[in-house]
């Protein structure tokens, strides 16, 4: 199986789609399915999904972490041409992961109790994001 999941994001922050890939595992058997993020300014993340402050202290990490390319600390950058955002967002995606391997038993991801999967924007505008989405295994 291989397809693709959209997702729409209005700015930065953490976006879940457990669900939408637990419905195209459906009718899959055992083996592995592998998540890969068609973009340079987001990542992927298999992070808890009980408690929204998680999601919301991460992002505070990051942007602390790297902040927006107009603050006094970032004048470093050079490529600031696409917005104060764009080469921290792309920091951000070399330092998380792009791609994600999920094991998959009876057509169910093999995923903790509290285990939610994420895309992580990093950009401030809204993108229509595109997450490829193999899986390779038997029926």
């Amino acid at each position: 199986m291989n397809t693709e999941i959209q997702i729409t994001t209005s700015g930065p922050g953490l976006y879940e789609f457990t669900d939408r890939l637990l419905d195209r595992l459906e009718g899959c058997g055992d083996g592995l399915v592998t998540l890969f993020i068609r973009h340079t300014s987001a990542s992927l993340l298999i992070q808890e999904n009980a408690d929204a402050d998680v999601q919301s202290d991460l992002r505070a990490f990051f942007d602390r972490l790297v902040p927006s390319s107009d603050d006094p600390k970032m004048a470093y950058l050079r490529h600031t041409y696409e917005g104060p955002d764009n080469m921290p967002a792309h920091i951000k995606a070399a330092m998380m992961p792009v791609s994600l391997s999920i094991p998959v038993r009876n057509g169910r991801a093999l995923l903790g109790t509290w285990q939610g999967v994420y895309l992580f924007e990093h950009r401030a505008r809204p993108h229509q994001r595109a997450v490829a989405v193999s899986f390779l295994g038997n029926p």
